[in-house]
C-alpha cells in the first residue's frame, strides 16, 4: 500500500521530525509511506489569504493523479473513532489504489484542494498546530493497521 502525505509547512521544531520519523520508521512493514512539504505561500502586505491559499492549492494539485485516492485532513472532515479508521484503512488497502492524504496551511486547504478530495477526515474539533497533526495523524494510522493485525499496541 502507497500512502503519501502531502503537508502545506515550513521547518518544523526537532520534536515534530522525531515524532514523525517514530511513526514512519513504524508503519514501514505495512506502508510505503512518504511525506511532502508544500512551502507555506509567503503572506505580505497586499497579498490576500485567497491568493496565498491558490498558490498553496496550486502545488499541492500537481503532486494528485487522476488514479489517487485523495482524503483531506481537515476540522470539518468526518470524524473516526479508531476502529473504523482502521477498517476503512483495510478497504482502501484492499482497493490498490495510492492514497494521499492532504493536511493544510495556516489559513486551510485551497477550494480546488478540497473538491479534488475523495473524503474528508477530521482528526479532531480542536485546532492543532501542523507540526502536531503530522505526527497525531501517523500515529492514528500506525494504530489502525495495529489493529488490522491484532498487534497489542492498541488495547483501547
Amino acid at each position: 500500500m502507497k500512502i503519501c502525505l502531502l503537508c502545506v509547512g515550513n521547518k518544523m521544531p526537532d520534536w515534530v521530525l522525531a515524532g514523525a520519523d517514530e511513526y514512519k520508521r513504524r508503519l514501514k512493514a505495512d506502508v510505503k509511506l512518504s511525506m511532502i512539504v508544500i512551502p507555506v505561500a509567503k503572506r505580505a502586505k497586499g497579498v490576500t489569504i485567497d491568493v496565498c491559499l491558490a498558490r498553496e492549492g496550486s502545488a499541492m494539485m500537481a503532486y494528485l493523479s487522476k488514479e489517487d485516492y485523495v482524503i483531506s485532513l481537515e476540522v470539518n472532515g468526518k470524524s473516526l473513532d479508531t476502529l473504523s479508521l482502521a477498517n476503512r484503512i483495510n478497504h482502501l488497502k484492499d482497493d490498490g489504489r495510492s492514497i494521499k492524504f492532504l493536511i493544510g496551511g495556516p489559513d486551510g486547504l485551497a477550494a480546488e484542494c478540497q473538491s479534488r478530495a475523495n473524503e474528508s477526515w477530521s482528526l479532531s474539533n480542536l485546532t492543532l498546530p501542523h507540526g502536531l497533526v503530522r505526527i497525531l495523524f501517523l500515529e492514528q494510522l500506525y494504530r489502525g493497521f495495529s489493529v488490522l493485525k491484532g498487534h497489542p499496541y492498541h488495547r483501547g
